[in-house]
């Protein structure tokens, strides 16, 4: 593990990141989602994948990177393009898992791996759409540490600058940003994630016009168990120059 320290817009990150396969000359950046690490991104793929060196990145506020700042989609973006001068990383591939998949779409790659992204406003369910109410009743009275009870399960135990990142990113519309997307990506999807239902990847699929899409039996982490046949068909994909 490393640490590097990135400076951008008068704020701080220190990313933290390993680095695999670094004699390799193509590089594939792989980005976790919301509440998670590199690690677990680390153990899907670090098997696989032997040409290519591997960048894992905890983005700022996950895992070992920091993050004193409220930030957007957008930011995070801006961040990693940073990251990426200050480690002379010239990203060939980004794999994103969620909301890693947006940040991936943001930076434009010559080859996009989205895993289960987010991105495609879904219908919220009764007891979210409930919780939502009665925090915002809370909020109206004054009442801001009861609010803390009807959030999120992903954002339970972080911090209040994480938590205000969260609510800038959950909702977030990003059909635009998969139909201006013309390079070449291979979409994955759980078949059983409820976290982004099969339905929205079909729509990213349909929104980017140079893409593919395999589903496979599984909930909002599939990759985990099937990242040796994700890591084939990436590999098939790049060698034939398309995705």
């Amino acid at each position: 593990m490393a640490l590097k320290s990135i400076n951008l817009l008068d704020k701080q990150f220190d990313i933290s990141y390993e680095i695999v396969n670094s004699t390799k000359d193509k590089d594939i950046v792989i980005l976790h989602g919301w509440g998670s690490n590199k690690d677990i991104m680390k153990q899907a793929f670090s098997s696989y994948l032997k040409d290519y060196k591997h960048i894992y990145i905890d983005m700022p506020g996950f895992g070992k990177s920091s993050n004193e700042y409220i930030l957007t989609t957008n930011d995070y973006a801006e961040v990693l393009k940073e990251f990426f001068k200050k480690i002379n990383i010239n990203a060939f591939a980004i794999i994103g898992h969620s909301f890693g998949g947006k940040v991936a779409t943001l930076l434009n790659p010559e080859n996009l791996i989205l895993l289960s992204t987010a991105g495609i406003l879904e219908e919220k369910s009764f007891d979210v759409k409930l919780k939502i109410k009665l925090a915002k009743i809370s909020n109206s009275f004054g009442l801001n540490n009861l609010t803390k009870i009807f959030r999120s399960k992903d954002v339970d135990k972080m911090d209040e600058n994480m938590y205000g990142t969260f609510k800038n990113v959950v909702d977030e519309d990003f059909s635009k940003e998969f139909e201006k997307y013309e390079k070449n990506a291979i979409i994955f999807w759980g078949e059983n994630d409820v976290a982004t239902s099969l339905t929205s990847g079909k729509k990213i699929n349909n929104l980017i016009k140079n893409s593919s899409f395999v589903s496979y039996l599984g909930d909002h982490f599939f990759f985990i168990k099937y990242a040796q046949d994700i890591s084939l068909r990436i590999e098939n994909g790049i060698k034939d120059g398309i995705l």
